[in-house]
């Protein structure tokens, strides 16, 4: 036991990225294990452990042999003396910060030749709680190896919601439960409204799934819309004097006719341009000069598809879904005053097929979006709180065109929405089906487990910090575990999420009392 710890290896050979470390013989390194070294308390740096392999002073062809007489003789009799320092394990590590005072630097020096290296505790992590937290944002706890502590990784949530989060991950691993947790996490704010389109039917909870309606303060904070029969929902319709062109554009595929048509039937009618494509030709609405009969026909049928209207014996329109021609005008405004009000909006989407389903969240995100920018615009957003929008299967609709130019809201949020303090949360198995500059904009990834080495490779080649030698490391990651690199964190951070269940039971009280007093920070 030394000044640093407890002493697990030493420092053989390498360079400053790819060091070798022996280690002890009566220690057991993992993969991902934090380390630390250098001179005391005050002025010591932070490794993490990137691949293991073995090592030995006996040659590897006298290795085989005795392996093979193991094997094969069942000889029991073959010693090695002094095994402890014949035989051994090394590791590949690389640092990850450099700590002096309490300060993080970034690591420029090599350690001390055979210089000791020492296992990582709470007492060398004092730095995280050197800055207060204004609008904490609670992720998990300190991970090294499979081996949690007690420190706690806490961003500061403005900063982090409005250049957006990636969560990546494979079936599985957790995407939702980290959502969860960090919903709960914010539930009672004054300085985020939480947007969530959940096609799965699990944020809010059913009657055999937890969900965020377990909140003590649920029916304070959490507005739910849904067409489900559920007590205390609010009814998810939309009168069709909310859709403008625009919106479904950014649901279906229209050809250039199409999309002139569409375009000039609401310059012509505004909010009634919809009523007006339906309608006959009695001479009630005008029509755009110019119009094919059969391009009408086509806006018709799969206006019609979309909308999920049918028709009488009188070709009056019959109203089979969530959009109707009376009534429901103000959805939208309830929305987009509840996330002002720093609510969780829940939409359930999860019994519309896909294009409905992105084209409900295009009508309310691009209406968010508008309020956002002329509150922009009339210098009033300065005291409004960050709107954050959770998608999942993000590639859907991020970076989606409506035009061969033009980006869909989605699109426009992900590459220009800090500046109106709106982000994204993006959930998907697939990050390499995002345009890359979208995912390089994307400031914040949560990275868990992931076995797919296309995606781990787009995964590190777009992250905040050098993860070059994370891809093996990141195909191990267990269910819960993860790993944070950020624009807001000097390195990646390794951490364990909290199961949301235990957030319900409260086990982690640590993340409760650190809420209050808001003093982690993994910055300076």
């Amino acid at each position: 036991m030394g000044d640093l710890g407890i002493k697990i290896g030493s420092f053989v050979t390498g360079s400053l990225v790819k060091l070798i470390i022996r280690q002890k013989s009566d220690q057991e390194f993992e993969l991902g294990q934090l380390f630390i070294a250098g001179k005391d308390r005050k002025e010591y740096s932070i490794y993490q452990i990137k691949d293991l392999f073995f090592g030995s002073q006996i040659p590897d062809n006298i290795l085989e042999l005795m392996a093979g007489y193991g094997l094969e003789r069942e000889r029991s009799d073959l010693k090695i003396y002094e095994p402890e320092l014949r035989n051994y394990v090394l590791a590949l590590a690389r640092p990850l910060i450099f700590v002096k005072d309490n300060k993080l630097y970034l690591p420029k020096k090599l350690p001390t030749f055979f210089s000791d290296t020492f296992n990582i505790d709470d007492t060398h992590l004092e730095f995280f709680k050197e800055e207060k937290i204004e609008n904490p944002l609670n992720l998990g706890r300190i991970r090294s190896g499979s081996k949690i502590l007690k420190t706690e990784v806490i961003l500061e949530a403005t900063d982090v919601l409005r250049h957006h989060i990636l969560i990546p991950a494979t079936t599985g691993r957790g995407k939702s439960n980290l959502v969860k947790t960090i919903l709960y996490d914010l539930m009672e704010n004054d300085y985020c409204g939480k947007l969530v389109f959940d096609p799965h039917n699990e944020y809010y909870g059913t009657g055999t799934q937890k969900g965020l309606k377990e909140h003590p303060k649920s029916n304070q904070y959490i507005d739910f819309y849904t067409i489900r029969t559920i007590p205390g929902k609010l009814d998810l319709r939309f009168n069709v004097k909310l859709i403008e062109p625009i919106h479904v554009m950014g649901s279906l595929n229209f050809t250039q006719p199409q999309i002139e048509a569409l375009i000039g039937f609401y310059r012509l009618h505004r909010e009634n341009w919809i009523q007006a494509i339906f309608s006959d030709d009695t001479g009630l609405y005008q029509r755009p000069q110019g119009l094919h009969v059969g391009t009408l026909d086509v806006l018709r049928r799969r206006l019609a598809i979309l909308l999920n209207f049918g028709f009488d014996a009188n070709n009056n329109i019959v109203e089979n879904g969530i959009y109707t021609l009376n009534g429901y005008e103000s959805t939208i405004s309830n929305i987009v005053n509840s996330l002002i009000k720093s609510k969780t909006v829940i939409v359930d989407t999860s019994l519309f097929e896909g294009a409905r389903e992105i084209f409900v969240a295009t009508i309310i995100v691009e209406n968010i979006f508008n309020e956002y920018k002329r509150l922009k615009f009339k210098d009033q957003l300065k005291d409004k709180p960050v709107i954050t929008i959770v998608l999942e299967e993000a590639p859907r609709v991020i970076g989606k065109k409506v035009l061969e130019t033009r980006d869909n809201v989605f699109g426009k949020i992900a590459r220009e929405g800090r500046k109106f303090n709106i982000g994204l949360i993006g959930i998907t198995q697939l990050p390499s089906l995002i345009d890359r500059e979208i995912l390089a904009n994307m400031n914040t990834k949560i990275i868990l487990g992931n076995e797919m080495g296309p995606e781990r490779r787009t995964l590190i080649e777009s992250s905040a910090q050098d993860l070059s030698d994370d891809s093996q490391t990141i195909a191990s990651l267990d269910i819960g575990e993860a790993i944070v690199t950020s624009n807001f964190t000097k390195f990646a951070i390794p951490i364990k999420i909290p199961l949301f269940e235990d957030l319900l039971e409260g086990k982690t009280n640590e993340i409760k009392s650190n809420k209050k007093i808001r003093k982690v920070s993994p910055g300076f």
